[in-house]
């Protein structure tokens, strides 16, 4: 009997060995796609304005992971009562999802999760808010914010979860959060000094390196192959299951860069290149709610709309004269609402096109419709009294300037004679 117990121990120990390499790994890949946000992010935006967003990355990463690690995962991960918990010892205590991980190597993941749906913002409000009003922001939103929202979703007593909610890797409680609070944040900033004339329409604005921000979208790409199979939160008995995720992710974003190349070929006559890094990105976004659940064939189907949604997206919101200078909105919001309905209609057991009724669909839906509006309406909230009390944009003469030379004193590029 001891032989036994002693062979039982062993097997439990080398499973938790296995399993924490590789969430190890994976977490450790997810943080490296914060260096992703910053180079794409910096790539779209102006140089005088490049190091305003890696500061903004790093405050992503600073102050939202010590607000995380002090309140927000204890909201989402203590004792729920479907919508709400606060326990701050919970990263000491069983958290009761069965894990074979260490509580805070979980929290390192989850850590991963939450910076980079804050990350979403930060491109939205690139080129014209205030430093500081904005690290306020990443605290109420890594601290509250996005740990509710993990809650509803991840928790075993979230109502969401309760009710079959199908959000493997964030579609919803990570990128449609962070896509619908860079609406709000971009409504309350305004639009950025000469985006639009005097007509309205919109101006463009080119990104100074765009070589730049393709090696941040290829980071982000590398990345989601950490961010959505790692999602499974264990190696052991779990390797077909990464495999088809894996698969699935892929196949989507290649969709995705495919049907953007395709699209505005032929509605602009030439291929956009930039779009179509936001297009590789969006298959991403969609296929991240499902990739547990879908068919490869689904996978593809996903990853073409998202490719062309994202381009119907950002020239609808410019038109609306919303000024979002990455398109985190179309690529994050537009796309992350998307792909979490699609789990309703392409979920290979419960969704609709495979003979599983509306019940799964209306789920999906009501999910992430109470997500994005409870995103959009506190950082509404929380944009407008900051514009009122402590101002949330830097002047005109510092915008003309550039942020990078007022605030920081310091130029992406510096002159040699």
């Amino acid at each position: 009997m001891e032989e036994v117990t002693a062979i039982v121990i062993e097997q439990k120990e080398l499973i938790s060995a296995i399993d924490t390499v590789w969430v190890s790994i994976c977490a450790a890949i997810i943080f490296l796609m914060e260096g992703g946000f910053a180079l794409l992010e910096a790539g779209f935006v102006r140089s005088k304005n490049a190091m305003s967003i890696i500061a903004k990355v790093i405050i992503d990463i600073t102050f939202g992971g010590l607000a995380f690690y002090a309140v927000g995962f204890g909201i989402a991960y203590g004792t729920s009562n479907g919508w709400f918990a606060f326990d701050m010892g919970i990263i000491e205590s069983d958290l009761g999802l069965g894990l074979t991980v260490s509580n805070k190597l979980f929290w390192f993941i989850q850590l991963g999760f939450a910076i980079a749906a804050i990350s979403i913002v930060s491109g939205a409000v690139a080129e014209r808010m205030k430093v500081w009003p904005y690290a306020i922001y990443v605290i109420i939103f890594c601290a509250i914010m996005y740990p509710l929202a993990a809650n509803w979703v991840w928790n075993p007593n979230g109502w969401l979860a309760i009710r079959g909610f199908n959000d493997f890797a964030g579609s919803a409680a990570v990128h449609a959060m962070g896509g619908f609070a860079a609406l709000a944040a971009a409504i309350v900033l305004g639009a950025r000094l000469g985006k639009y004339d005097q007509d309205g329409k919109p101006v463009a604005i080119p990104g100074h390196n765009l070589p730049l921000a393709a090696v941040g979208g290829f980071i982000l790409w590398f990345g989601w192959f950490a961010f959505n199979p790692g999602s499974t939160l264990g190696a052991v008995g779990n390797w077909e299951l990464i495999g088809d995720i894996a698969t699935n992710t892929f196949l989507a974003s290649a969709a995705g860069g495919i049907s953007t190349i395709i699209y505005t070929y032929f509605k602009y006559g030439q291929i956009d290149i930039t779009m179509t890094i936001n297009g590789v990105l969006a298959g991403l976004v969609a296929i991240t709610a499902g990739c547990n659940v879908f068919e490869p064939g689904s996978a593809i189907i996903i990853g073409l709309i998202a490719g062309v949604l994202v381009d119907v997206a950002v020239i609808f919101i410019d038109k609306i004269r919303i000024d979002d200078p990455v398109g985190a909105i179309a690529v994050h919001g537009v796309n992350g609402l998307f792909g979490t309905i699609a789990v309703g209609l392409f979920a290979s057991e419960d969704g609709l096109f495979f003979g599983g009724g509306t019940d799964l669909l209306i789920t999906q839906t009501i999910g992430v419709l109470v997500i994005g509006t409870f995103s959009f309406v506190v950082t509404y909230i929380v944009m407008k009294i900051m514009k009122k009390t402590i101002g949330i944009r830097v002047n005109r003469s510092e915008e003309n300037a550039g942020i990078d030379a007022v605030s920081f004193g310091v130029e992406a590029y510096t002159t040699f004679e």
